[in-house]
């Protein structure tokens, strides 16, 4: 079963209330599916960011991209995830990761540990919420039965830990290990890590989506100047190498549609979130699948 396009934007800056709320709007005028917002220090608190969302919009759904578990307590997170989704209206989608900013945990005062403690207490975060929530017992109650969960990560236990428990797989297609510089993930690349996922959730009885974090979205007959500030952070990279990355999208419109089609076709992904500074840039491909799917 193939799910329906669905587009989402990661909201970066912290703003005013009525700033956020227009911005909020603005994205639904758009066309978007889901607002979210990451979680970070020193950018937007998730959660009173999202009902503020949900109150100034009529339609979109609003989600964390992605909550780390370092910062949360499982048992204060399901209180927090159900009061949400009930002042939304069971508007919430809920994203988590592991985390990977030390700097942010040191500030916090809170231990970081190693890629595989990050990844045990993520597992322990996703089995407990799932045993609150899906108890009759816990109050406050979510208004949906059960919150969409999405994990985000591309090694090996987080695939297997996304296949287990995600309602939406998430790919950052950003190499492992390279937090400063973002390397990207080439397209091969990806492929084997789809492909690896596509493994672990073989025995799941209903299919995922799977979404892609786009990094750079930019319509224009010229894609050089672009992917100039690209190419300077990665020396090897070439411009035909740039522009073959799945995760950006730069050239004539109809190029850029072309392209996100033939992912869906090779990768299967239908959920694609765009970071704040697209959000005008990203709305006339929106339209245009649209129309191409109507």
């Amino acid at each position: 079963m193939s799910h329906a396009f669905r587009f989402g934007v990661n909201m970066l800056t912290p703003t005013s209330g009525s700033e956020w709320r227009a911005k909020c709007r603005r994205a639904e005028e758009l066309g978007y599916d889901v607002i979210l917002v990451p979680d970070h220090l020193g950018w937007v608190a998730p959660f009173p960011a999202l009902v503020a969302a949900a109150q100034a919009t009529e339609r979109v759904r609003v989600g964390t991209f992605v909550l780390n578990a370092g910062f949360h307590n499982p048992a204060l997170l399901a209180r927090d995830v159900a009061t949400t989704d009930a002042l939304t209206d069971g508007r919430l989608e809920l994203g988590l990761g592991a985390g990977y900013v030390r700097q942010e945990h040191e500030s916090a005062g809170l231990p970081f540990g190693s890629p595989g403690e990050r990844v045990d207490h993520l597992r322990r975060t996703v089995e407990e919420l799932d045993r609150l929530l899906g108890s009759a017992d816990h109050q406050p109650r979510p208004a949906q039965a059960r919150v969409p969960l999405l994990i985000g990560g591309n090694g090996d236990r987080m695939l297997r830990l996304t296949a287990e428990h995600a309602d939406i797989a998430a790919f950052s297609a950003v190499r492992p290990g390279t937090t400063s510089s973002l390397e990207p993930l080439t397209a091969d690349e990806l492929d084997e890590r789809v492909g690896r996922y596509r493994e672990l959730a073989a025995g799941r009885a209903e299919p995922a989506e799977l979404n892609l974090l786009l990094q750079l979205v930019t319509v224009t007959d010229d894609p050089e100047p672009a992917l100039k500030p690209l190419l300077g952070r990665h020396p090897g990279l070439t411009l035909d190498d740039a522009l073959a990355l799945p995760t950006i999208l730069v050239g004539p419109l109809e190029d850029v549609v072309a392209k996100v089609e033939a992912q869906r076709e090779r990768y299967g992904f239908t959920n694609l979130t765009v970071l704040e500074p697209q959000l005008e840039e990203f709305a006339p491909v929106i339209e245009r699948l649209r129309a191409r799917s109507a």
